[in-house]
């Protein structure tokens, strides 16, 4: 007994050093006496400075981040697979809507990307910005980067600027460049000028980074549309986002369900799943949805029982011969 407690107090030791050079609170059960609920501390040099914290509005969300995501620092997002870029970048919009809706003067929002990004992943939707995040137009910029390196070199000297509600850097996979040192610059300039910085990681493997905060974003399947009368049946509702806590200096591993409301502009529990023992990119349960997507062996049960209403369209009717083209208009007709 007398060696497990000099490990233990050898252990607990070790926890407060490193958290001392981290610069954050190695006490985390219990809050110093004056603080609120809505703000995270971090130790300096034995001088304590007060953050505050972005709630999403999805209460069990945010109790499991401890009040929600640092507004000074450095937040991973990463989407497992390329087809996730649009659910991962929508999820960061919505984060940049609330820092625009609580700010008191809002600010311009940095878009940061390499040109390989961009071409694989597109740009968001100008029009419907302010229609489904509240981000007028003019209030997003985007800077295109040749390289990395370029890209990176942008983020850190927008990081540290103070006319900026946040600045979002967008690659792909697990670069050379983006290793522990550049993230722990981008967390330096965030946590200095006071303002988030979003890394979103397209088709990346997790690695050591600076971030207090890593999310693995992915879809969810929508729910019905709701009506004054309910549910309504074959209508498709309001997107899922499926997130997983996969790294967190102040909460414990667990998976929810969240839905983005744009009227309201503010994030939705829609079930809460809790801590579970899958892995963080393995979020989407395919026994929600009951119809079966493979086609069962000859021996099973017929499944066009289970099937759903379809919309009969009409056949499609060959056009007349006078509107066919003539030969020479079809350039795979001509001789050479």
């Amino acid at each position: 007994m007398a060696i497990n407690a000099v490990a233990r107090d050898t252990v607990f030791a070790l926890r407060r050093q490193i958290a001392k050079i981290e610069g954050t609170l190695s006490e985390r059960l219990e809050a110093p006496a004056g603080l609120d609920a809505d703000r995270m501390l971090v130790r300096r040099s034995g001088v304590a400075e007060s953050h505050g914290l972005l709630a999403t509005g999805a209460d069990h969300f945010d109790a499991a981040l401890n009040g929600g995501l640092p507004r000074a620092a450095l937040t991973e997002f990463h989407g497992a697979e390329t087809r996730d870029a649009g659910i991962v970048a929508g999820f960061a919009l919505a984060l940049a809507g609330l820092l625009l809706k609580t700010a008191e003067t809002p600010a311009p929002v940095l878009w940061v990307g390499t040109a390989e990004i961009f071409r694989e992943a597109g740009f968001p939707y100008a029009r419907g910005l302010e229609t489904g995040f509240g981000i007028a137009p003019e209030n997003l910029l985007y800077a295109e980067a040749p390289k990395v390196t370029d890209a990176l070199w942008i983020a850190e000297e927008a990081a540290g600027l103070t006319a900026l509600s946040a600045v979002v850097l967008e690659l792909r996979g697990n670069p050379d460049r983006l290793d522990l040192t550049a993230t722990r610059r981008l967390h330096r300039r965030a946590q200095a000028a006071g303002r988030p910085v979003f890394l979103l990681r397209q088709a990346a493997l997790a690695e050591p980074t600076a971030a207090p905060v890593r999310l693995v974003v992915a879809p969810a399947p929508a729910t019905l549309r709701n009506t004054m009368a309910g549910p309504l049946e074959g209508t498709i509702g309001r997107q899922g986002i499926a997130v997983a806590i996969s790294k967190s200096r102040a909460a414990q591993p667990g998976q929810f369900t969240l839905e983005w409301n744009p009227d309201e502009r503010t994030f939705l529990d829609r079930k809460h799943a809790g801590a579970t023992h899958q892995q963080p990119w393995d979020i989407q349960k395919r026994a929600e949805d009951p119809v079966a997507v493979v086609p069962l062996p000859s021996s099973g049960t017929d499944p066009a029982a289970a099937a759903r209403p379809v919309l009969a369209f009409p056949p499609r009717q060959p056009p007349p011969i006078g509107d066919q083209p003539s030969r020479p208009q079809r350039p795979a007709h001509r001789r050479a």
